[in-house]
């Protein structure tokens, strides 16, 4: 296919279905009613989540501000966090281990390879009582709603074997199905070029999301989570906000 071709079925052009209202509360209100003390929010970018007074945050990326929006051009004109820690959302290295009253993550676990392990990870930094806060997308909603929904035993694999062994396969499901297909286009130059889309997004290491829920299976997997970490935490809350879910954990003492 053509460069021009490619423009016209970018990824993230495919219409989803409409979410439903979001009535009652927000992410303000929710943070509000949890967290407390010293914490961070991992990329942020320009919709850092409100916290209450009694709440000091840091916020963590894996770039720069001024890098990130040099990246990604659709940041140019938006007002960017000042990131005050560079490093790996997934593993946090440079933070040490139960340092943490909170840590808040919005549409950044379904970019993980290991989502079962940066869940892990997350909750070793936090202190006894600390706090995750969760947001992710539901696939219907969004450009992701023709793709399959990730299956946990999926997840789990990935978590005991390493993720490279399913990585093509996000790339290739993100490819084909995450655009809509030009009328007239035909399908079989559609399917080769989304093949070597695919493979020149994995070499590239782009971000995408290589997992897709619904608010069903999100928490199948956090509560596969609870059981495999010993039922380290309790499950505070877990509300929809129209197009998203939000999930609150607490580690236990």
């Amino acid at each position: 296919m053509t460069e021009s071709d490619a423009q016209t079925i970018a990824p993230g052009q495919g219409a989803a279905a409409d979410a439903p209202p979001i009535r009652f509360t927000s992410r303000g209100d929710i943070a509000a009613g949890h967290l407390s003390g010293e914490g961070l929010e991992i990329g942020a970018l320009h919709s850092p989540t409100p916290v209450p007074a009694h709440a000091t945050i840091r916020f963590v990326d894996r770039k720069p501000a001024s890098e990130l929006r040099q990246e990604y051009a659709e940041l140019v004109n938006l007002n960017l966090v000042e990131v005050d820690i560079v490093d790996d959302g997934e593993t946090l290295a440079t933070i040490a281990d139960g340092s943490q009253a909170f840590i808040i993550a919005n549409h950044f676990l379904e970019h993980c390879e290991d989502p079962i392990g940066t869940i892990g990870t997350h909750l070793r930094k936090l202190q006894p009582g600390g706090v995750l806060f969760y947001t992710v997308p539901d696939k219907r909603y969004t450009f992701d709603h023709r793709r399959p929904l990730t299956p946990l035993q999926e997840m789990i694999d990935d978590h005991e074997q390493g993720p490279a062994r399913s990585r093509r396969q996000h790339y290739e499901e993100w490819a084909l199905l995450t655009p809509d297909v030009p009328e007239g286009q035909d399908l079989n130059a559609f399917s080769e070029w989304a093949a070597g889309h695919a493979r020149k997004l994995e070499e590239e290491n782009a971000s995408i999301h290589m997992h897709v829920w619904t608010q069903a299976e999100f928490l199948q997997l956090i509560l596969h989570c609870r059981t495999r970490f010993g039922d380290a935490f309790d499950i505070e809350a877990a509300v929809r906000l129209g197009p998203e879910f939000v999930v609150v954990l607490r580690k236990q003492g």
